[in-house]
């Protein structure tokens, strides 16, 4: 079946959705398990297709121009024939490129969704897509969840820290205990425990699923608010998930940068002629309910090390769990840089409280302030 699906999008490069759609009804037919292919017809197309609209100019100006050209004879196929005539001689000229009248015919409503071309299309294989397929069917169960509590065992620092950075990512309301020796539980509240029930929360929860499979000792569980589809009462139920459930990410192990902010820096920092040493991965910060993981760490060969954490996020719950964390870890060599297009006075925020050090930027963080940062006692 997978293979099947994945052959029909293949041939359907150059083709319009539409018709790639009608395709995609044939082969469902009568058969009862019509559901699955529509599971794997959704993941090929938006996880694995490309598609453009196809116009000479935009779709909605393209009409505006030939229906003006319209009003000024009495409709007719002939008249009809020398308007997209016109129209196609006036933008070969002013796009210096040759349009021709069934170009303006199919851009003419190109905006539409099945209209729009598939341009392109990266086949996974019949095993990959497969594996998506039995990924999403779980990921959609947390849609409901109000409550998600998360174990982590006793694992390799390194896992720790990418499933953090994912929680700090999908901006996942957390509260977490423990410690690297002995594993952390991350108590997570789901989209049903909101004032209003966040549809968007809810897929951000379930794009961390995929993330905890790059954990190796693990154990999850949710309690759900389902509506029962007869009755249409509330019922509270449970769902397990351990690290021996077989499911596969299709996330990367990890992510370089967490931001273009951080990339740029990063990227000047390795063209500066400097005795310190940047380094991406860093120790985890124990705070009481959480963790802290700074961006950066700054080794210098005569033992010295800094942390580096830049504050470029301006939503004020942000900003202010932000600097609770650094006034919590109280560490000495800690430094915050922070953009000065951030409002940190109306967030709540008081920079004197904070035992670390400030570095202040506008757009992009130049390592010369933190280099001077770095030499003050």
């Amino acid at each position: 079946m997978a293979e099947s699906a994945i052959a029909l999008f293949q041939s359907a490069v150059g083709k319009t959705q539409g018709d790639l759609d009608h395709q995609l009804q044939i082969s469902e037919g009568e058969d009862t398990d019509y559901r699955v292919k529509r599971g794997l017809a959704h993941i090929l197309r938006n996880s694995f297709s490309t598609f453009e609209i196809i116009s000479p100019l935009e779709p909605g100006e393209l009409r505006d121009r030939i229906f003006t050209l319209a009003a000024t004879k009495t409709p007719s196929p002939a008249a009809a024939k020398q308007h997209l005539s016109t129209l196609a001689a006036e933008l070969t000229q002013e796009l210096d490129q040759a349009v021709e009248p069934i170009h303006i015919q199919q851009g003419l409503y190109a905006d539409l969704q099945e209209n729009r071309i598939l341009i392109s299309f990266d086949a996974p294989t019949p095993e990959a897509l497969l594996h998506r397929y039995n990924l999403s069917q779980v990921q959609g169960i947390f849609y409901k969840a109000s409550h998600v509590t998360l174990n982590l065992h006793r694992n390799d620092p390194g896992e720790y820290k990418l499933m953090f950075k994912y929680l700090k990512l999908f901006r996942l309301m957390t509260y977490i205990e423990g410690e690297a020796d002995q594993g952390f539980t991350i108590t997570i509240d789901g989209p049903a425990s909101l004032f209003k029930a966040s549809t968007r929360y809810g897929v951000d929860i379930a794009k961390l699923i995929p993330a905890i499979l790059h954990v190796t000792r693990w154990q999850l569980t949710a309690k759900l608010q389902w509506k029962n589809p007869y009755t249409q009462v509330s019922q509270e139920k449970s769902f397990s998930l351990t690290d021996n459930c077989d499911l596969v990410s299709h996330y990367p192990p990890g992510k370089p940068y967490d931001s273009m902010l951080e990339q740029a820096f990063a990227e000047k920092w390795a063209k500066t002629q400097t005795d310190w040493q940047l380094e991406r991965e860093v120790d985890l910060i124990p705070i009481p309910g959480s963790v802290m993981i700074p961006d950066f760490r700054l080794v210098h060969p005569d033992g010295r090390v800094n942390l580096l954490e830049i504050v470029g996020y301006w939503r004020p719950e942000y900003l202010r769990k932000k600097f609770y964390q650094a006034r919590q870890a109280d560490n000495k060599n800690l430094i915050l840089a922070i953009s000065e297009r951030l409002n940190l006075e109306k967030a709540g925020v008081d920079t004197r409280n904070t035992p670390a050090k400030i570095v202040w930027f506008k757009d992009k963080l130049q390592p010369k302030a933190v280099l001077e940062a770095l030499e003050t006692d």
